[in-house]
Parts: structure tokens; C-alpha cells; sequence
């Protein structure tokens, strides 16, 4: 007699990728979830685990996970929609790029392979788009109070949404030609097609949330002349400050912000610019320097525009190599080797190591002098800092060199400069429950919590909607 199989003891099964060869082909998302049966058969390994870590820990945005999980297992996909929608406005954002540290607080990742909660996420979301339960959800009466959302990314979008849907008038204000922030020019479209977008755009829209797109805050629209249209400001502008390397030879041709390189790519999928607007990789030793996100979008679409070779290099060392199941840190992000979809396309990949110098020829870099390092305790306790390795530097060839290193604060624009904000010791925004210096101007997201993950800012724009609606009842 064949015994069954227990839920808890099913194997894990992710979603299936393109073979690297036929993704490199094409621009278009490469990921295809499970069939429905097997990705009920996953939320059944949710377990009925007293504290659902990946809630309470794990989730930013504090989805109910293990809720939405048992109604996928039960085949009830649309109130699994219902309780998703609870909680978080782009879950078929965060369904694809989110790095899930929700499944690393999973309870089975004590000792085994955590519920695969990110594709189930997407699996009920997408399921939802396609059935036409998300619908626009516009308020039956107005509150005649206003409030200009600046900066159309993750935390504005999620903003702008709660705040419509508490009656205020909302209008979203990007500088770019489309809205969508990093999520439209600077995620690839092999990550994100943008049409995924455009959809949620389209619901915002029709819920009477009023789009300006193309608009500099600050310079087309002075920050007085904002302060006198709307009774609120939000201020969702992203930590766009890039870090730089100012070492000998960074004025060469050829080294760019990880930003500069990805956005005209984007805006040329988009139709929006012709490839001569494209920095080309094609034929290049491309070398990427940081280790995070960025820099593996960076090989993605090095990789896909021909480059004859791509290394990246990152400063930190060598995180451990983990091939057990379970998480060595749990409930907590693990300090584990991860490597993404765009490393397995083809890239070298080096740690404990930064870029010394760069020589060039003609104007245009053609070599980087690396050199190994190694982290020590600072003498005064502080935290541990880099060192150059005696007799560990060499060089490498590198036609274009990407710095992908992460974001220091928001940008210290005009607008920014205007309002008279303040700053903190980091050079962000300040603010107290998301409240900055200034009488009724906000902020979100990467603005005053510096670069961090697309599912936190969605719950800073929440939290801050409800701190601005707050604001205006009184």
C-alpha cells in the first residue's frame, strides 16, 4: 500500500526559467510558475505554526501569508486575492523582485526548504488580473482636502493609492516622461516587463488619482507654488544619490553610474529613445563593480547587449556558501551566496576586492587596477573597514565599467534646497512618523530611510498615507 506523502514533507518546487541561451535572445520576462496543482500542493506545506514568522518578521508589508496560503490550498483563489489585497498594492511587483525575506523567516526554514511564498504571491495575483477581481475602487464621496504625491515609484504608487481611497484628490507628479520611478527605468524588462505597470496605473487612474508626468518638481513646478496648490505634499523621491569611486582615471570615457547605463535601456525598449541613446556594451570587457541588485541587473543587460565579457567584482568578502536546506540565520536574512538569474547568463564573479585606478587610451578606459582587500576591526571599536592587501593588486581589462555600489541619500535638489528641509546624519530626509521639517510636507521610502527593498517602501507609502490622512481630518 502506497503511503501518501504529507504536505509538510513535499519538496519544494520554484517556478521554471527559458534555457540562458534563449533568454539572452529576448528582453521579455523568462519565468513560468507552476500548474495550479503543484502550487496548491506548496501552500500546503504552510504549516499551522503558532507564529507565522514570515509574517510578523519576514513580511515589511505584513501580508497574511499563512491565511492567504490555506485558501490557495482549499482552491479559494479569490478571497486568497482578497486577503492579499489587504495589505499590499503591488504584489505583482513584489511577486517578481522581491528578494522574499518572508520565506526566510518561514518556520520551516528552521530545518528544511521554506514555502515558496514569493511565487504564490504572484500565482494569486496574476490569477486575480486575469479573472477581473482587481477592479477600481474610486471613493463615493470627496473630502475637498488635496495632496500632491512627488516621485511615482513603489512608495508614491502605494501612497497615492491609499490616499484616493481615503477621498482626498491625489496628484501624482514623476519627472520622467512615464511613472513608475526605478520600477519603469531602472529594473530590466527581463525582470519586470512594464506593461505589469501599466495595469496598476490604469486601476489608480480610474479611481480618480490624477497623473502629471514629465514634471520636475521643484523647477517646472517651484516648491511654493506647491505648497499653495495642495494642503499636503509627499515626498517619494528615492534615494538617487549614486555612490562614487573617486579614484585616478574615473574621468575617463566609459565609466558610468549603474543608473546612466540601465535607464537609456530601458527608455529604448520602451520606444521611448533610438539605440544611439544606449551606452553599448557590444563587444566590450564589461566590469561591474558592487555586488547588489543593481550590479546583477547591470551583467543582465550587459549580457543581453553584447558584451564580450562581464566580470563584477564586490568589496565585501565572500559571503558563505549554504547547499542545506533550512536557513542558517533563521528567522533572520541570512549572510548566504546568492546568485541571481543574470549571474547564471554568464559572469565572473570576485569578492574582498575594489578598483585601485583606471588608464585608458584616447580619452576612453581600457584597464582597472584592482586590488584584494581585507576588513579589520577599526582601533576604536567602530565597525570594521577595508584594507589593501600588500602585493595583491593586478589588472584587467575593462572597456566600460559600471558602478553599481548603492545610493547614499535622496538627492539634495532644488526642490529638496527650497522647501528648506531637513536632513539627518545620513542625508536623507528627516522626519518624525513621516513628517519632515516642514508643516504639512511628508516623505516615504528611500527618501528618509536611504535604499532598501521595494516591499518596505510599499509600507512606508502606506504608513505615510495614513499619516497624511490623519493630518487633513483635523
Amino acid at each position: 500500500m502506497t503511503q501518501e506523502i504529507s504536505s509538510v514533507d513535499r519538496p519544494r518546487v520554484g517556478p521554471s526559467f527559458l534555457p540562458v541561451q534563449e533568454r539572452l535572445k529576448t528582453w521579455k520576462e523568462f519565468t513560468t510558475l507552476p500548474p495550479e496543482q503543484v502550487l496548491r500542493e506548496q501552500a500546503g506545506r504552510c504549516i499551522d505554526c503558532g507564529i507565522p514568522y514570515c509574517h510578523a518578521i519576514g513580511c515589511p508589508v505584513e501580508n497574511l501569508i499563512p491565511e492567504w496560503n490555506l485558501l490557495v490550498e482549499s482552491g479559494d483563489w479569490q478571497e486568497a486575492f482578497t486577503r492579499l489585497d489587504a495589505t499590499n498594492n503591488l504584489p505583482e511587483i513584489t511577486g517578481r523582485i522581491c528578494p522574499a525575506p518572508c520565506e526566510a523567516a518561514c518556520t520551516l526554514a528552521v530545518n528544511t526548504d521554506a514555502v515558496t511564498i514569493e511565487q504564490i504571491e504572484l500565482a494569486i495575483i496574476e490569477r486575480a488580473w486575469a479573472s477581473g477581481w482587481v477592479v477600481p475602487l474610486p471613493p463615493e464621496h470627496e473630502s475637498g482636502r488635496s495632496v500632491a504625491v512627488v516621485g511615482s515609484g513603489p512608495a508614491g504608487i502605494a501612497a497615492a493609492q491609499q490616499l484616493r481611497r481615503a477621498r482626498h484628490r491625489v496628484t501624482l507628479l514623476e519627472r520622467s516622461p512615464q511613472l513608475g520611478g526605478l520600477l519603469r527605468y531602472g529594473i530590466p524588462d527581463f525582470k519586470l516587463e512594464k506593461s505589469v505597470i501599466d495595469r496598476r496605473l490604469e486601476q489608480l487612474a480610474a479611481e480618480g488619482v490624477e497623473f502629471r508626468a514629465g514634471v520636475a518638481v521643484g523647477e517646472d513646478l517651484p516648491a511654493d507654488e506647491l505648497l499653495g496648490q495642495f494642503d499636503a505634499v509627499l515626498l517619494a523621491l528615492g534615494a538617487g544619490q549614486p555612490r562614487d569611486l573617486p579614484v585616478p582615471g574615473r574621468e575617463l570615457g566609459g565609466i558610468h553610474f549603474a543608473m546612466d547605463f540601465l535607464v537609456p535601456a530601458n527608455r529604448f525598449m520602451a520606444g521611448e529613445i533610438d539605440a544611439n541613446g544606449v551606452i553599448s556594451a557590444e563587444g566590450k570587457s564589461v566590469l561591474v563593480i558592487g555586488g547588489g541588485d543593481t550590479g546583477s541587473d547591470c551583467v543582465g543587460t550587459a549580457n543581453r547587449l553584447g558584451a564580450s565579457s562581464v566580470r563584477q567584482i564586490e568589496i565585501l568578502a565572500k559571503p558563505q556558501e549554504w547547499t542545506e536546506p533550512g536557513n542558517p540565520n533563521w528567522p533572520y536574512w541570512p549572510n548566504i551566496l546568492r546568485s541571481s538569474s543574470s549571474h547564471k547568463e554568464g559572469c565572473e564573479r570576485d569578492w574582498s576586492l575594489t578598483a585601485r585606478s583606471f588608464s585608458g587610451e584616447d580619452g576612453h578606459v581600457r584597464e582597472a587596477e584592482l586590488v584584494q582587500v581585507e576588513w579589520k576591526p577599526a582601533a576604536n571599536g567602530g565597525p570594521s573597514r577595508p584594507e589593501e592587501v600588500q602585493g595583491s593588486a593586478f589588472s584587467v581589462e575593462a572597456d566600460l565599467v559600471l558602478l553599481a555600489m548603492g545610493f547614499v541619500h535622496v538627492e539634495h535638489s532644488k526642490l529638496v534646497k527650497d522647501l528648506g528641509l531637513e536632513l539627518d546624519g545620513r542625508g536623507n530626509i528627516a522626519c518624525a512618523d513621516y513628517a519632515t521639517s516642514v508643516p504639512s510636507v511628508y516623505t516615504a521610502g528611500d527618501a528618509h530611510t536611504g535604499a532598501t527593498l521595494v516591499v518596505t517602501a510599499i509600507h512606508h507609502g502606506r504608513e505615510a498615507a495614513a499619516a497624511i490622512d490623519e493630518f487633513l481630518s483635523h
